[in-house]
């Protein structure tokens, strides 16, 4: 499978321009985005099918001891060596996947909160609590320099429970995470090292990233960057001349796994998705027929397509056919070809597909819709090599690797007395299923960023990603069309959302039927909290509140009345303590007092007239 090309530093330079330049914590203020709350919204839960989203990235809820039961296993069995250069890989990849998802999620936000939102997200990520002492960086400069507390460190709990103290900092993927955030944000490497650690009897662990110029030599820290029998998808970072980035900011080939530029790309990241790619590395250096099952719009033409291009026939030609389309009185003719004269009409020879596409590739799509009478027809073509023209009597040889596709149950059909037996057994040779794209979420988001730039490119406009529950959506939707309903709806969103704004669920569902289940979204106070499609970021406060109070849509709301209840509710929480009470919704005691007292002498004044 051909490897995608490399994103240049200078790309990578020119991408973060717009964005990062410079900052400092002097100058960093805590509302800007994206904040801890904008960062929390973008973690939701779907039990239902098994998956948790950091905005669009699966992520997992994993026990820490077992991730300690992993780490003293590769520590055992590999040595620490080699385990701490693992370990540091693997953080340094989520922290360049971390960098990747800030950058397109706030493409336009503060430098210095963009940057910060890396330290909430490994807290967030339950990883360690991360506490700024001061940062300052210059891209233009080239500088940085970062000094950081590390609290609560999950990777220090169970080396800990492990070893028990030593000489020597644990926290490796924090520091490859650390690394990998900077370094992919900036463009430019930046080293993190851990100068006290609790493995090693300190309080709280305390780390320094710098620049690597600034640093000088880096030899010894980029030896855990190195990857010497390491690989991963997003493949592990390598060091280049001069100390320059590693390049982690290309997609992985999972990702992409065909960069042509054609709209026959297939995109993907799903272990469904990664299975069918396999397959086809697997057989595309062979002869043999390969027929490609699945629902229709799961991409088996783009599959077909990208078996040619990787097999020994790529430099001849592709022709496609589908035998849907084809009336079955034309079928002959345009399969093997007609000689001049053959019929009414037939003023001259043509070549069939079979003919246009010798020692290249035929894919026969919908091959289920033939008849009795065409199957037998195309059996003895694909067994004898050879074809006759319709009106002809010369023989001709084809060299022809036949690619076949149906979204109906062969074997089924074959039950039922509608597809000869022995044509299936000639095309199931290699069958390669492409499952739903229900079955396949995973590969949801990168289809969703694919579709986006392409179709943006062709129609000429400029939205600038999606929100938050347009990325729900799509992820719950069942997707009955599949990849090619999906790139429908992205269309319809491109060309409905405005310039410079992002895409939301109105821009792309019509009469769509979304689904009733909610996922679950971190609330404000960390617990999980159930929200439907329109809840939530985009709401109305009117519409929340009346929600929240029980009325209709049209209900006038009492502000007394919404003030009273806030302040009966706060009183309730807090036991009845007044003073907490009053700090919860940021008062003074004796503010809190008077409007308590105030809100409640008109409920008293109604309660005695009725």
């Amino acid at each position: 499978m051909a490897r995608p090309p490399r994103i240049s530093l200078a790309e990578v330079a020119r991408q973060t321009g717009a964005m990062l330049r410079r900052g400092d914590s002097a100058h960093f203020q805590e509302g800007l985005p994206p904040t801890l709350a904008d960062l929390t919204e973008s973690l939701f839960f779907s039990p239902g099918d098994g998956r948790i989203w950091l905005n669009d990235q699966r992520m997992l809820l994993w026990h820490s001891s077992a991730m300690g039961h992993l780490r003293r296993e590769l520590i055992d069995t590999l040595g620490l060596e080699r385990a701490r250069g693992l370990l540091t890989r693997a953080g340094y990849v989520s922290g360049a996947r971390d960098a990747q998802l800030v950058r397109e999620r706030w493409p336009q936000g503060d430098a210095a909160s963009v940057f910060m939102a890396g330290t909430r997200l490994h807290a967030l990520e339950g990883m360690v609590k991360v506490t700024p002492l001061a940062f300052d960086f210059d891209i233009d400069r080239g500088t940085y320099e970062g000094e950081f507390l590390w609290e609560h460190s999950s990777e220090d709990d169970e080396h800990i429970a492990a070893y028990g103290l030593g000489t020597e900092a644990a926290c490796w993927s924090q520091v490859g995470y650390a690394t990998g955030y900077v370094t992919s944000l900036f463009g430019q490497l930046v080293v993190f090292r851990e100068i006290e650690c609790r493995s090693m009897g300190a309080s709280v662990c305390r780390v320094i990233g710098r620049h690597a110029a600034a640093w000088g030599d880096v030899s010894e820290d980029l030896r855990y960057l190195q990857a010497r029998d390491f690989r991963s998808l997003a493949e592990a970072p390598r060091a280049v001349a001069g100390h320059r980035a590693p390049s982690v900011l290309a997609p992985e080939p999972a990702a992409a796994a065909a960069a042509t530029g054609d709209r026959h790309e297939i995109v993907g990241a799903s272990s469904a998705f990664n299975s069918a790619c396999h397959q086809l590395a697997r057989v595309a250096r062979t002869q043999a027929t390969v027929l490609f099952t699945g629902e229709s719009g799961v991409g088996k033409e783009a599959f077909a397509r990208r078996l040619h291009r990787i097999s020994a026939r790529a430099e001849q030609a592709f022709v496609a056919v589908n035998c849907a389309a084809i009336p079955e009185t034309l079928i002959e003719s345009e399969l093997f070809g007609v000689e001049r004269g053959a019929f009414t009409g037939a003023s001259q020879s043509r070549p069939g597909r079979f003919e246009r596409a010798d020692r290249g590739t035929l894919f026969l799509d919908e091959i289920g819709t033939l008849s009795l009478v065409s199957q037998g027809k195309l059996l003895r073509a694909l067994q004898e090599g050879e074809i006759e023209r319709v009106g002809g009597t010369r023989v001709v040889k084809v060299d022809v690797r036949v690619v076949a596709a149906t979204n109906v149950d062969l074997q089924a059909e074959v039950r039922a007395g509608r597809f000869r037996e022995d044509l299936f057994f000639r095309l199931n040779v290699f069958p390669i299923h492409l499952p739903p794209l229900r079955e396949r979420r995973d590969d949801i988001p990168l289809l969703m960023n694919h579709f986006l730039r392409r179709e943006a490119e062709r129609h000429g406009l400029r939205p600038t990603g999606f929100t938050q529950r347009a990325v729900r959506a799509m992820l719950h939707y069942a997707f009955p069309g599949n990849i090619r309903e999906l790139q429908n709806l992205i269309e319809r969103g491109v060309i409905s959302a405005e310039d410079g704004t992002a895409i939301d669920v109105a821009h792309m569902f019509r009469r769509e039927q979304l689904s009733d289940e909610a996922l679950l979204a971190i609330g404000a106070h960390g617990t999980l909290t159930a929200r439907k499609e329109g809840e939530g970021e985009s709401a109305p406060l009117l519409d929340v509140l009346r929600r929240a109070l029980g009325g209709g849509a049209n209900e006038a709301l009492s502000l007394s009345g919404l003030e009273r209840r806030l302040l009966q509710e706060a009183t309730a929480a807090e036991g009845g303590n007044v003073a907490a009470a009053a700090r919860r919704l940021g008062l003074t005691r004796a503010q809190f007092a008077y409007r308590l007292q105030r809100a409640e002498v008109p409920e008293r004044k109604r309660t005695r007239r009725s």
